[in-house]
């Protein structure tokens, strides 16, 4: 999904009101929904001063998409308001007997897909009520997520950098869809819940949480199984705890979700019987074909057969120093 989506526009729609757009999107099955406003962000300068300190690692993109992700009134011209909802991705399958680990939301179907699907038919219902633009994202573009969903209502940002609603928790993804209908904005989410826990930042395996809601991206094993394309830091690579993409940890140990997280009905989620996690060496012999076939709709396309063959060396490895096992 690269533009606005088009659709045959009824001559004279009812507009639809915000309301309406939250009744559509629990139709549609998502958790939440809310309205954003696009003003400048609240914590420009302290992305600037994230991206100085080098915590980005090797995701250049970032910089390049600096000045929309400050502005989001940029990021699609013409568009007034963000839509933006809430995925829930977790599903309660841990199967016992595995050495090996995969992050909860990378266990079935690409996220990017399956959220695009249902966020185009939200954004058609836009269309066909009256707005001229209305152009969807699914972490695909230069969108800061998380601001704009606590801007929408939707929940604060927690200590682990995560979105967390209440009653739910934040194993969620967001998606947004902007556009120029003249929606009234949601009130922002204004209270921390985090209080004085520090459950994540203990837990976190390799100390990448640096502060309550500051994140070194290039120590956090989610970077470095999946966006680093060098080899794993060797004092990393014994923490990593079986991790081989992704990691679920500062999620995992959260109140909120060992509380509130509930089994996603999304069929799209649902755990893979591949690949085969108590296999050292699940990878080793896959031929470039075999892993498209197997993996080219899933998260694991990104980092590639010869990265997931990097990982899976080293999260067995990190098992095999004492790390606990998966379960």
């Amino acid at each position: 999904m690269t533009g606005e989506v088009s659709f045959g526009v009824p001559s004279s729609p009812r507009i639809a009101t915000a309301a309406d757009v939250r009744d559509e999107a629990d139709r549609l099955g998502f958790l939440a929904c809310g309205v954003a406003h696009l003003g400048p962000s609240e914590h420009g300068a302290a992305f600037d001063d994230w991206l100085a300190k080098g915590y980005a690692g090797t995701m250049r993109y970032l910089h390049r998409q600096a000045r929309r992700r400050k502005h989001p009134a940029v990021i699609v011209p013409k568009a007034r308001v963000a839509v933006v909802v809430l995925e829930n991705y977790w599903t309660d399958g841990r199967p016992g007997g595995q050495t090996v680990r995969i992050a909860s939301y990378a266990r079935g179907e690409d996220y990017h897909r399956a959220l695009m699907r249902r966020l185009a038919q939200l954004a058609g219902f836009l269309m066909h009520r009256g707005a001229q633009v209305a152009h969807p994202w699914a972490d695909s573009g230069p969108v800061p997520e998380r601001e704009l969903a606590r801007r929408a209502g939707l929940g604060w940002i927690g200590k682990n950098t995560m979105l967390i609603r209440p009653g739910a928790g934040s194993f969620c993804f967001i998606g947004t869809v902007f556009t120029d209908l003249e929606l009234v904005p949601d009130a922002p989410f204004e209270p921390d819940h985090c209080g004085t826990c520090t459950a994540c930042l203990d837990a976190c395996p390799t100390s990448a949480i640096v502060a309550p809601r500051l994140l070194d991206a290039t120590r956090c094993i989610s970077y470095l199984t999946i966006e680093s394309g060098q080899p794993i830091p060797a004092d990393i690579a014994p923490k990593l705890s079986g991790w081989a993409f992704g990691c679920d940890t500062c999620n995992d140990v959260c109140p909120w979700n060992e509380r509130f997280a509930t089994a996603t009905p999304r069929p799209e989620y649902q755990p893979r019987s591949e690949p085969d996690r108590s296999d050292p060496g699940y990878f080793t012999g896959m031929t470039a074909q075999e892993f498209d076939q197997r993996f080219g709709d899933t998260p694991l396309a990104r980092p590639g057969l010869a990265r997931m063959r990097r990982n899976w060396k080293a999260a067995c490895e990190s098992v095999g120093r004492g790390r606990e096992q998966a379960g």
